[in-house]
């Protein structure tokens, strides 16, 4: 079987360590990992790239370093982020010239990936190859595709904290989901540049030629949705012939982590699974899913999609395997 998923954020890379156990793939890659095993299906991951922020002069993707070192086995589990056994002497330093976003901290191992990104996107390799560039060294077992090679910036408009006349100001989401913890509530969140952006190669032929269609349980308004903001990628997923499931990235109303209900009130969707699949839509109804998996102890009811329960929390890569296994199911 052949599984594309969007995907973004942190909770989007680890349910790829459950889709690729599901098609017979080992969850963990890494530079030593052995070639697929005979007759295993393959998994290819569309990434948000509206997350991106450039900092000291590095371009950073956040969505797609997430995806790449937890589908390695080098990703910090217990921070959440970032490489394990990291180390933060740049950090440190740039901190002792009072040049340092504190907010948005990069550990050494983590700079290392970004000066190559950099230095390849400088003379001129789109980052699609740049990406891949990337996964050679660590062979994440799954196809890593930017959602665009364009530039495209999530921002964010608020209050102003610094001022008391009740002006607004606009951040990039990284500022405001990190420094700012998404409690300045958001009057608007926009995907800047996605109108003129097109898919990354490879994008809209992944979705055409995929077995099953998944979105990922991802924060559905900053990381699918922006995904699905790129022009030509919403149409590709409703005329795949495969079918299109979803899941849940809430839990009795609230995200298993991050701020997704910050986001949906953006919006004006309310922080509910079944508030969220018809946000999405069914397919027959002029939407995107036919399927939509929840929690068991939710309930939703979608024109024109099937929907499912299950446990969502995703323990490990085994345990998540489980919600894709439910994910066909709905297709049946």
């Amino acid at each position: 079987m052949n599984i594309t998923v969007l995907t973004g954020g942190v909770g989007g890379a680890r349910f790829l360590l459950g889709v690729k156990e599901f098609v017979g793939l080992p969850a963990f890659g890494g530079p030593d990992s052995p070639p697929a095993p005979e007759g295993s299906g393959t998994v290819t991951a569309v990434v948000n790239t509206a997350d991106d922020i450039r900092l000291h002069g590095l371009q950073v993707c956040t969505d797609l370093d997430s995806c790449l070192y937890t589908l390695a086995g080098i990703s910090d589990l217990e921070r959440g982020w970032g490489r394990k056994g990291e180390t933060w002497s740049v950090s440190e330093e740039l901190a002792g010239y009072g040049a340092e976003a504190p907010w948005f901290s990069l550990g050494d191992r983590d700079i290392a990936t970004h000066l190559i990104r950099t230095r390849m996107l400088d003379a001129g390799y789109p980052l699609g190859q740049v990406t891949a560039a990337l996964a050679a060294r660590w062979r994440p077992g799954a196809t890593l595709l930017p959602m665009t090679e364009d530039r495209v910036e999530t921002h964010v408009v608020v209050d102003d904290p610094e001022a008391q006349d009740g002006s607004l100001v606009a951040l990039h989401f990284q500022e405001w989901w990190i420094r700012y913890g998404a409690a300045l509530p958001a009057h608007s969140i926009t995907p800047i540049g996605a109108e003129e952006s097109r898919p990354a190669p490879g994008v809209l032929d992944a979705i055409a030629g995929a077995d099953l269609v998944l979105f990922a349980p991802s924060n559905p308004v900053v990381s699918i949705g922006t995904v699905l903001a790129v022009p030509g990628i919403a149409d590709a997923v409703r005329a795949t012939s495969a079918p299109v499931v979803g899941v849940s990235p809430l839990i009795g109303g609230a995200p298993v982590r991050g701020h997704a209900d910050s986001c949906l009130a953006a919006i004006k969707v309310d922080s509910t699974a079944e508030a969220v699949g018809r946000h999405y839509g069914g397919r027959s109804e002029g939407g995107l899913l036919d399927g939509w998996l929840i929690a068991e102890s939710d309930s939703a009811t979608i024109p024109g999609v099937k929907v499912g329960r299950a446990p969502l929390l995703m323990t490990d890569p085994s345990a998540t395997a489980a919600m894709v296994a439910a994910c066909l199911e709905l297709t049946r």
